[in-house]
């Protein structure tokens, strides 16, 4: 057997056996104990995390993290992997930490060649760009690790009643436009309520409180729907660049519809809570963007213009 084929069998079984002797492995070999410990010597440098256990009964275990068997990929494959991991450097942060970058280390340092050139050569040209916004990473990890172990969690949030401590059962986390999500349960408020994770300002696992089996049932399907909330319909005329800047947006691109002058309108079903929200968006249209129902829209809309020239006129 060449060398390079035993220490892939030998990276297979220790990950199987988590806790093992080097007789063991000698005698599965049928290798002498000198030949194998110079591997284990080898793996340990190449970073396999092994660590000798002192004592009697003592002998070699892999630390608690699996590693995953060797797995061959065709150069389209690692080219999607790569970039795939290689996106989340636009997040301003994401849970998985320095897990990602070691692994996309790993993952480029091995690839041959000939690939890695391919890979270079397509570095500045294609990437899975995201908005950057600025969070907490250790919110993030925080989050993560409910989610996966089902986990109660405290936090402080930011909304839009001030800083408030609360108690939530996370059940997933997901990514959109740059922000991150976590649709928890959220004991205060006795019911499912979604948080933007940029509003965390810390998050701390709280053993004392158990994890409800019907919170863990739940899924990204199960994340709050607006439209289960107090409905209005927001209409806005737009001029021609109003309607090009609108159409890259998903809470409006279904909703556009263009005039033969190129300009057009918008009418879009929202929860009325999220009146200001919309307002405060279309405001960076200016000109461009002319609410025209429903009414607190309108007057909020005015208020906000008011003090805008009240700014510049004084």
């Amino acid at each position: 057997m060449q060398k390079s084929q035993r220490l892939i069998q030998l990276i297979m079984m220790i990950n199987a056996r988590r806790s093992f002797t080097v007789k063991e492995l000698a005698d599965e070999f049928g290798l002498s104990t000198r030949t194998i410990t110079r591997d284990l010597q080898e793996l340990s440098e190449l970073g396999i995390p092994i660590y000798s256990v002192q004592g009697r009964g003592g002998g070699y275990k892999l630390l608690r993290e699996r590693l995953l068997p060797p797995i061959s990929f065709t150069e389209s494959e690692a080219a999607a992997l790569f970039f795939a991991c290689h996106s989340l450097q636009f997040f301003g942060s994401h849970p998985f930490g320095k897990d990602a970058d070691g692994a996309l280390h790993k993952f480029y340092h091995y690839l041959p060649a000939d690939a890695r050139e391919k890979i270079d050569a397509m570095k500045e040209k294609v990437m899975l760009w995201s908005p950057f916004r600025p969070m907490s990473e250790d919110v993030l990890r925080t989050l993560l690790q409910a989610v996966i172990e089902k986990r109660a969690v405290t936090i402080v949030y930011r909304g839009s009643d001030g800083r408030t401590e609360r108690d939530i059962m996370p059940f997933s986390l997901y990514a959109s436009t740059g922000y991150w999500y976590c649709p928890a349960y959220c004991l205060l408020r006795e019911e499912v309520r979604q948080f933007r994770a940029d509003r965390i300002e810390s998050a701390v696992i709280n053993p004392d409180i158990p994890y409800r089996e019907d919170i863990a049932e739940l899924t990204l399907r199960d994340k709050p729907d607006s439209s289960q909330r107090e409905q209005t319909v927001l209409r806005v005329a737009l001029t021609a660049k109003g309607l090009w800047q609108l159409e890259s947006n998903s809470r409006f691109s279904a909703y556009l519809q263009r005039g033969e002058d190129g300009g057009g309108n918008a009418v879009v079903p929202i929860a009325r809570d999220e009146l200001p929200f919309y307002v405060d968006l279309l405001w960076a249209l200016g000109e461009d963007a002319v609410i025209e129902a429903p009414a607190e829209a309108v007057a909020r809309m005015q208020r906000k213009a008011e003090a805008m020239a009240a700014r510049y006129l004084a």
